[in-house]
């Protein structure tokens, strides 16, 4: 057998190198999930009203139960 040398070392390329996935496909996997998220946000965001009257008036039906029993507690049938 003969010794290891500095020399004898074969130089493979950069991305064969697992602590260079590991440097970064870290920050590279946040990026695309910042991104992801940014483009949820933008196509899911709900409509913004400004008038008061239509917000009162255009109650969601999820809201409609809520919207009952508030109106029950402050005036029982």
């Amino acid at each position: 057998m003969k010794p290891i040398n500095a020399t004898d070392k074969v130089q493979r390329p950069a991305w064969r190198e697992p602590m260079v996935w590991l440097v970064v496909g870290g920050p590279a996997a946040v990026v695309v999930a910042a991104i992801t998220t940014g483009f949820i946000a933008w196509r899911g965001a709900d409509e913004v009203v400004t008038d008061p009257v239509a917000l009162q008036t255009k109650a969601p039906q999820a809201l409609q139960p809520a919207l009952t029993a508030r109106n029950h507690a402050a005036a029982p049938r």
